[in-house]
């Protein structure tokens, strides 16, 4: 159950955010507008995750490094799982925005 929790909210194995960004990953803030243009990740993407189904569109490359990001990890972990669902295939939950905004240096 724990392994499987972990799984889920993308903590099963250490991922190197800051080498994902450089080889080209792009940054997906699922957080509402407001809470983006209060404080976000440079160059990230804002799609709140409940329009994220409607918005797949804007995401052409299947294969191209994801990262999600919410608050706090929780919407970001739902975001990781359409996207999964939707063949994206190199999606990692980021977890929160700030954390991850100090983890790759943005």
């Amino acid at each position: 159950m724990l392994n499987r929790l972990k799984k889920l909210f993308g903590l099963s194995a250490k991922v190197n955010y800051p080498e994902l960004v450089q080889n080209g990953a792009i940054v997906i803030d699922v957080r509402s507008k407001a809470e983006y243009l209060a404080g976000h990740i440079k160059d990230s993407i804002n799609i709140p995750v409940d329009t994220l189904r409607n918005n797949l569109f804007k995401l052409k490359d299947k294969n191209q490094p994801i990262i999600t990001c919410c608050a706090s990890g929780m919407r970001s972990a739902s975001a990781k799982s359409i996207l999964k669902s939707n063949g994206y295939t190199k999606v990692y939950n980021g977890g929160g925005w700030s954390s991850l905004k100090n983890k790759i240096g943005r």
